[in-house]
């Protein structure tokens, strides 16, 4: 055979190699672009399309040796290095992805799939503003490029840009009706909207198009979880790990799943091994945290619970500063910036944890959101409390808020319970006292809240229908008090004193709750307030606790003067309600 025909003929066969690898016919794909190699060694486009194949197959390692042959024979091929980035990402390499895709760009700067994978290596890596910016490049380059506009609307969604997300992702859809990626993305972005009947029908439109897609399987079991239907929750995140036994989101929600179910060790379970498949997951790690805990083994929870920096959501939150990180280390005479993250409540459980580092011998400065600042400002130990937005004092160290137990070495055993930490000021306690004591029924006063910020996504399961408040008020001799700022109003035939609008900010709530005899609150930022002022609370609480409450418990090694009355199942208000009523003849026995 001549130079010539042997050219022809690796050329033939390449060409029926690569109409096979189109087709997904990957075996004999396979063997030709190996025949191909057999006659030319230095065939650079057989490398390289028999390296995506061996990606497609899973086999990364000989993927990335074959491309990287091609890339030595030809350097100056945008593709391949777009395809080594594939293949670097999938092997969880995504900061050595983007050094790919950057390559690709600079050698075709008009190439939408490589901008729209180095969107999706930044998105991995957390940078999501830019991310954003390259499908956004993708987009521009090519309108009609389906998958850039469904990734965006990802980014998007985890950027907390819902509605834009929304419409990304329909607009993926409008391209491609058949998309099931787009309708799987579009169920996320509706279910974080809160609009679960909607986000049910897409995954299952995705799940139509593609029976065999863990991702909306997965996807589903959370929408489903989240409209109380567990058990079809948790057969849908089994069906996903059937499909796919190393897919490490399906793992983890399924332990989601199973720990709302309050199968807390098999949650726990499936947690480790989403990190043991995965272990650079954060969300994974950071619910294993909240598990353990909630089973009280605090060393270990709190190490996990770092990994929360590292979850989209708290990414764009992260505070950085010049100085240094503070890690328990000695620093006597060094002053410490303690910051504020997550919710007021969260707050006022763990301000409590600057007294005890004021007690090492640091300066201790908190910066808090301002309807906390005068309320905290009675925390001994502070030196000066800042609100959010305001200009910092000089300091030396910082320190996360919630990061303090760790840096503290917190055990159950170890918890800074005092019976109060917190303290109204005497002025307002002393004017309420007398305000109160003209009032005709001076029977016990007792303090509810029913609802909580409608911001937090497990807010229903936590908030009681104000209806159901009605037979408290059936025991005699009890004189009620609204303690409920915002959500729903109480009913004007409920005998419920209301003084909330009076109140400016939460020193002002603590001197009404000081003249108190009993808070009755639903999980929410009042019973730590009343809790950390030394005020009984009975705190009612939906079946799924939050961790800090604990698994088994009435009691609260937080607060001293809290009880806690527990769903004995999913939405049982009514059973809670009834355990409440009962304990509620006793205060005027």
């Amino acid at each position: 055979m001549s130079g010539k025909q042997r050219r022809a003929a690796v050329h033939a066969a390449f060409a029926k190699a690569l109409l096979h690898h189109q087709a997904g016919r990957l075996s004999e794909a396979e063997a030709l672009y190996r025949s191909v190699l057999a006659d030319d060694a230095r065939h650079a486009d057989s490398l390289h399309l028999l390296g995506v194949l061996a990606s497609q197959t899973q086999r990364h390692e000989l993927a990335i040796k074959l491309i990287g042959k091609a890339i030595e024979i030809d350097p100056r091929r945008a593709p391949y290095h777009s395809n080594l980035g594939n293949t670097l990402k999938e092997q969880g390499h995504p900061d050595k992805a983007v050094v790919c895709y950057r390559r690709a760009i600079e050698l075709k700067p008009d190439f939408p799939g490589a901008h729209s994978n180095l969107g999706n290596a930044l998105r991995a890596l957390g940078h999501l503003d830019e991310a954003v910016a390259c499908y956004r490049k993708a987009i521009a380059l090519e309108p009609v490029f389906t998958e850039a506009h469904s990734h965006l609307g990802i980014a998007l969604r985890e950027l907390g840009h819902l509605d834009e997300a929304v419409a990304c992702c329909r607009r993926a859809i409008e391209l491609k009706p058949d998309f099931p990626d787009a309708h799987s993305n579009l169920g996320s972005a509706l279910r974080e909207l809160g609009h679960l009947d909607e986000a049910v029908a897409c995954y299952r439109r995705a799940i139509a198009l593609k029976p065999d897609f863990p991702d909306a399987l997965s996807n589903l079991g959370i929408a489903l979880k989240e409209q109380g239907r567990l058990d079809e929750a948790v057969a849908c995140c089994r069906r996903a790990i059937d499909l796919k036994p190393d897919y490490p989101q399906a793992h983890h929600n399924l332990g989601f799943v199973l720990q709302e179910q309050g199968h807390l060790d098999d949650a726990v379970a499936c947690y480790r091994r989403a990190t043991e498949i995965k272990p650079d997951f954060p969300d994974a790690h950071n619910n294993l945290a909240m598990a353990l805990l909630m089973r009280g083994e605090m060393v270990e929870g709190w190490e996990e619970y770092e990994w929360r920096w590292k979850m989209p959501q708290m990414i764009r939150d992260r505070r950085t500063f010049a100085q240094p990180r503070w890690r328990g280390e000695g620093a006597e005479g060094q002053t410490l910036l303690i910051h504020a993250e997550q919710g007021l409540g969260d707050t006022l459980q763990f301000c409590r944890y600057a007294t005890l580092a004021a007690t090492r011998g640091l300066r201790a400065i908190i910066e808090v959101p301002k309807p906390l600042v005068r309320l905290l400002r009675s925390l001994s130990g502070v030196d000066h409390v800042v609100a959010h937005g305001e200009e910092l004092p000089p300091f030396d160290l910082h320190c996360p808020m919630l990061s303090l137990p760790l840096a503290l070495g917190t055990t159950l055993a170890t918890i800074p319970s005092a019976a109060s930490y917190l303290h109204a000021s005497a002025v307002p306690v002393a004017a309420w006292r007398t305000r109160l004591a003209a009032m005709p029924n001076q029977g016990p006063r007792i303090g509810l809240v029913w609802a909580g910020s409608a911001n937090f996504r497990a807010n229903g399961r936590r908030s009681i229908a104000l209806a159901r408040l009605a037979p408290l008020f059936g025991t005699p001799g009890l004189n009620f008090f609204s303690l409920q700022k915002g959500g729903p109003a109480a009913r004007e035939d409920f005998p419920l004193t209301d003084f909330m609008d009076e109140m400016e900010d939460f020193a002002d709530t603590a001197a009404l709750i000081a003249n108190l005899d009993l808070v009755v609150a639903v999980d929410t930022a009042v019973a730590h307030l009343a809790a950390a002022l030394g005020k009984p609370v009975w705190m009612l609480d939906r079946f799924a606790s939050d961790w800090r409450w604990l698994a088994g418990r009435r009691d609260s090694p937080w607060y001293p003067t809290l009880r806690i009355y527990r769903q004995p199942q999913p939405g049982a208000w009514d059973a809670v309600l009834a355990e409440v009523v009962r304990d509620l003849t006793t205060l005027t026995v």
